[in-house]
């Protein structure tokens, strides 16, 4: 294992998961607007979003409720919907809107035309 994969991921009391390493996971032309998209970044599973705005925005690509896909919710210009059961989370906090334990958030930014999620 190098030391880049040994980094331990730890939420801060805002929910957002620090210690990734930065990590280019897909062109910004590859990532359609208003979709998402699930990787594998140092261990964690991260579903990536581009919103129609353009913005950005990476949580936990798993559901806390019954481990849906988060990647294949819909989205809207605030929250993602859990495409099995519904469950409505903050795509800038993690907090759920319907009662489930909170989503990660990761630090995710465009870097020379790719997805950079960590940091």
């Amino acid at each position: 294992m190098s030391a880049e994969e040994a980094v331990v991921s730890e939420a801060t009391p805002d929910g957002v998961v620090r210690g990734l390493p930065a990590t280019r996971v897909a062109r910004v032309a590859d990532l359609p607007p208003g979709e998402g998209r699930a990787f594998a970044v140092a261990g964690e599973q991260v579903a990536v979003f581009r919103l129609r705005t353009g913005a950005l925005h990476a949580v936990s690509a798993v559901c806390p409720h019954r481990g849906g896909p988060i990647a294949d919710g819909q989205t809207d210009a605030r929250v993602v919907m859990c495409p099995l059961h519904g469950n409505t989370f903050e795509l800038a906090t993690g907090a759920c809107l319907t009662g489930q334990r909170p989503l990660s958030v990761f630090p995710v930014a465009e870097e020379d035309g790719w997805v950079v999620v960590g940091g």
